[in-house]
């Protein structure tokens, strides 16, 4: 049943702001730690986001809704907030009608990226800030990453290493960021592109929200690259540390992949260290 993995806080919660409500279906992704489920509630629909015992995601997509997503909400293009729980990992948002760009006819369509890069510009560009410590934790991520349980042979391991110890640490522009930017998590409806999921929000450079596209979409069809760009007015990726960004999004995948068994994207993250290291 879809309540069996929330805990009885989050019930009582879910019974106190939602009295009635029924499960319409089960969006869980059944990866991480979050129960997704769409319910009916007095004549609409929600979403109700709930986060396990280890679950970090819940706490950053609140803090989202927020301080951030307002640029999209006031559009009608993001779910809006109507409850959150920080100590419960529990959030109940508005639901917004439409498929997801992956999968369907629209994942090659420049047009979706196009608006795609509009709406990553109207979260960029509301603020920005002074991060003198970002490219450190970055680094010591990686080296935490390293150290943990992965499969990545010894040579590259070695490499990896040496790259990670040699980098600058210079302070970093940071803005808000999705941090889990492509077509997984973009619907659209209409025709009209709206952004779902940001439990990986938080505030980067504003490149690392190019980097899953570059990753997947962009290296297969460069004329979705150009169409987000001329959406989004500039490339944030004219810069040094867009290589460092690039090794350690590639490093993260691996290992994160390979802990929760996800074997074709630890593929993915092997690819992804294979191109961005040097020869």
């Amino acid at each position: 049943m879809p309540f069996d993995d929330l805990t009885p806080d989050q019930r009582d919660l879910i019974g106190r702001w939602l009295p009635g409500a029924t499960v319409e279906r089960d969006h869980s992704w059944g990866v991480v730690q979050t129960t997704v489920l769409e319910m009916a509630y007095a004549g609409s629909r929600v979403i109700v986001k709930a986060g396990g015992p280890d679950d970090h995601h819940i706490a950053r997509e609140i803090n989202a809704h927020r301080n951030w997503t307002r640029p999209w909400t006031a559009l009608g293009r993001a779910p809006v907030m109507l409850h959150g729980s920080v100590a419960a990992k529990l959030l109940v948002a508005t639901y917004l009608p439409g498929s997801l760009v992956l999968g369907s006819g629209h994942a090659t369509d420049p047009g979706a990226y196009r608006q795609a890069g509009e709406l990553l510009a109207l979260l960029h560009h509301q603020l920005g800030d002074t991060d003198p410590d970002y490219e450190r934790r970055e680094n010591e991520k990686c080296l935490v990453h390293l150290d943990g349980p992965h499969r990545i042979d010894a040579g590259t391991t070695a490499r990896l290493r040496a790259a990670i110890t040699s980098w600058p640490a210079p302070p970093s522009r940071v803005v808000p960021t999705h941090g889990d930017w492509q077509p997984r998590n973009w619907l659209v409806h209409d025709g009209v592109v709206s952004v779902i999921d940001f439990g990986r929000a938080a505030m980067r450079p504003a490149y690392t929200d190019f980097s899953r596209l570059a990753a997947q979409e962009f290296r297969t069809d460069p004329r979705l690259e150009a169409a987000f760009l001329e959406g989004y007015g500039s490339d944030p990726r004219d810069t040094p540390a867009w290589h460092r960004g690039r090794v350690r999004e590639a490093l993260a995948t691996a290992c994160w992949a390979y802990r929760v068994g996800d074997e074709p994207f630890e593929a993915q993250g092997h690819r992804m260290i294979a191109e961005a290291l040097p020869a």
